[in-house]
């Protein structure tokens, strides 16, 4: 079982497309910034999704679970765990994920 560790908590999966964590950064660019969101599956540790954008909304985040579903198919019961971001909360987020089977966790306020 391969672990990661948070203050109070521990994230673990057995196997493949069990659980997944998702979150977003944000760099300088010569030409502004740039916002990067990814998807990781706990137990390989890779990223499944991921996407780019110029802006910082809910679609940045709802593109980057699109191709975690189209690379890894649907999956039968799957955790997926965010901070509570607007962008996570959204509605448009929040459908996919109910739409594709997908079991939502969020961190508690102040926990990163």
């Amino acid at each position: 079982m391969i672990a990661f560790n948070v203050p109070d908590r521990q994230f673990g999966a057995d196997a493949l497309n069990q659980k997944r964590i998702a979150d977003f950064t944000y760099i300088w660019t010569a030409e502004g910034w740039l916002y990067g969101a990814v998807v990781i599956d706990l137990f390989s540790r890779r990223v499944v999704g991921w996407s780019m954008s110029d802006t910082m909304t809910a679609q940045l985040v709802t593109d980057a679970l699109v191709m975690e579903i189209w690379r890894r198919g649907k999956p039968d019961a799957l955790l997926h765990h965010s901070d509570q971001g607007s962008q996570y909360t959204s509605k448009q987020f929040q459908r996919l994920m109910v739409n594709n089977g997908a079991i939502c966790s969020m961190s508690r306020s102040r926990n990163v």
